[in-house]
């Protein structure tokens, strides 16, 4: 699709001009999935986040129309900064309903902060330039402590409510999926998760741990060449061929018994567990492989810092902290193992210099006229030894 500059009146900026095919979701998640190279994704996403920023510059859409605030300026979220850094062409649109005014696979021209489908302009929202977005990102760096108030008070109410966590009130069913004395690697859909596993693959390699898929986590884990042991969640994210891999499905419910994943089996003919808690899916996997006794969990894409806490845009994130606080000393993150585990040497690689030894040797054999005499008195001892006759 073209993407060109207007030209400019004399003394003004020139306004930048796309043009491609309309692709609405509400849900960017679930967006991402149908976007392909050159498309404009049309979105509802309050305070965009790392995660979806990535997902959305890797589908190579070429602008981004929110029908939200791309940024509240409760804390400095980093989506809109990765999008017009990667020279996506951002634009708020709060006071237009685009889910009415476009329809899925209108041609559209985004002119500047203006929405034309077939020259007509349904309507004119507010572009996120790189200069004004980093600044604004800088400034909420600076108050970042209003958000951690915020956070923090949040966190305490929740702890109550979701206190089943760390009281280990959760009843678990019996597994085919074998945790006991094992590592395992808990994949989530999350900042840098795909970076993260493709450096764990050594470790991978060599330790065999239980892979662990919570929803879109489990794509990953295929996608890097391995199949999932167990995929947790409520099954939104992960395809239908991720699904149908042979891995043990397990539905997180909520409390009182409402399981939306098993919907989405069901129909499949999928066999699946439910486990209703509290908390994320990610929390709800880590419990599992805790309570089956691994031996070591490591998190692949998990929030691990206050801003990516923040992101995941869930009031206080406490069932995260109290899935830590339970679960304690044997929770790795993965940036901590692939900066300390050393990969063993393949057995292509130990193969390879076990030959490269015996062919230098049999060279040096060959030329040193010494040690030829040698070799053929030793090949004849051997001969006699094993009974083969010449």
């Amino acid at each position: 699709m073209a993407v060109s500059p207007a030209r400019p009146h004399s003394g003004e900026e020139a306004v930048r001009e796309v043009t491609g095919i309309a692709r609405l979701g509400r849900r960017t998640k679930h967006l991402v999935k149908r976007l392909r190279p050159g498309d404009i994704a049309i979105l509802h996403h309050r305070d965009l986040d790392r995660v979806s920023g990535e997902d959305l510059i890797a589908c190579g859409v070429q602008a981004v129309l929110n029908c939200a605030p791309s940024s509240t300026g409760r804390y400095p979220n980093m989506g809109p900064l990765l999008l017009v850094q990667a020279g996506v062409h951002l634009v708020d649109v709060v006071d237009v309903d685009l889910f009415k005014a476009l329809g899925e696979g209108d041609p559209v021209t985004v002119r500047g902060g203006e929405i034309l489908r077939r020259g007509e302009v349904v309507a004119t929202g507010a572009v996120q330039d790189p200069t004004t977005v980093q600044k604004l990102t800088d400034e909420r760096r600076e108050e970042i402590g209003e958000a951690l108030e915020a956070f923090a008070r949040n966190t305490v109410e929740h702890m109550v409510e979701e206190r089943e966590l760390l009281a280990g009130k959760l009843e678990l069913p019996r597994f085919d999926t074998d945790f006991r004395d094992r590592y395992v690697l808990i994949v989530v859909r999350g900042v840098d998760h795909q970076r993260d596993l493709k450096a764990l693959r050594p470790y991978i390699r060599d330790v065999r741990p239980v892979l662990v898929g919570v929803d879109g986590g489990a794509n990953a884990i295929v996608d890097e060449g391995f199949r999932p042991d167990m995929i947790v969640g409520d099954m939104d994210s992960a395809t239908e061929a991720v699904l149908r891999s042979g891995a043990e499905l397990v539905v997180h419910a909520y409390p009182d018994g409402r399981a939306p994943g098993r919907e989405r089996l069901t129909p499949l003919g999928l066999e699946h567990k439910i486990v209703p808690a509290p908390g994320t899916s990610q929390d709800v996997a880590m419990l599992i492989a805790a309570e089956k006794g691994a031996r070591l969990i490591v998190s692949v894409g998990s929030q691990f810092n206050l801003i990516e806490f923040l992101d995941k845009n869930r009031r206080g994130m406490s069932s995260t902290f109290l899935t830590r606080l339970r679960i304690g000393e044997i929770l790795v993150d993965a940036k901590g193992v692939s900066r300390l585990y050393r990969p063993r040497p393949g057995l292509g690689l130990l193969a390879a210099i076990v030959l490269a030894g015996v062919v230098t040797l049999t060279l040096i054999v060959i030329v040193t006229p010494g040690l030829r005499d040698v070799a053929d008195l030793l090949w004849l001892k051997l001969q006699v030894l094993l009974g083969i006759k010449v």
